[in-house]
């Protein structure tokens, strides 16, 4: 199933936004992300794990867990060289904010980034899914 996602996600990136959003929905989105690359950058893991969403607090229960996930599985996303936003999309029923990056490496990548919306209406970063990316990031 979470293969499926992926690929319907990636499919969707490259053939261009088929589900309408809102431009406050787009900027939300992208602003958290924003936000959490800059905590990263910062090594501020507590500004970067309060953009994490419930799920992903409760299978790293602290701040300093969660930075030591980030800082040794997805360098990419906790120290790009650079990125920019792909179209905001839905999959599966689920917004996914697809994200190329330059890794640290200079190797690109691809982060689709699946938010959940809370129920105060601000945006959260659901979980991460980092792929093997074409082209650069500008």
């Amino acid at each position: 199933m979470r293969l499926f996602i992926l690929a319907a996600v990636l499919l969707a990136w490259l053939a261009g936004p088929a589900v309408a959003q809102t431009e406050a929905d787009r900027t939300a989105v992208q602003g958290v992300i924003t936000s959490q690359i800059e905590a990263f950058r910062a090594d501020n893991a507590a500004s970067a794990y309060s953009h994490a969403a419930p799920n992903v607090k409760a299978m790293f229960p602290s701040p300093d867990v969660f930075m030591e996930m980030v800082r040794s599985g997805y360098s990419a996303v906790y120290r790009p060289q650079s990125f920019e936003f792909g179209p905001l999309d839905q999959a599966d029923g689920k917004w996914v904010q697809p994200v190329r990056l330059i890794g640290p490496d200079g190797q690109p990548k691809v982060a689709l980034y699946v938010m959940e919306q809370q129920a105060d209406g601000s945006w959260k970063i659901a979980g991460v899914h980092l792929l093997k990316g074409r082209g650069a990031a500008a």
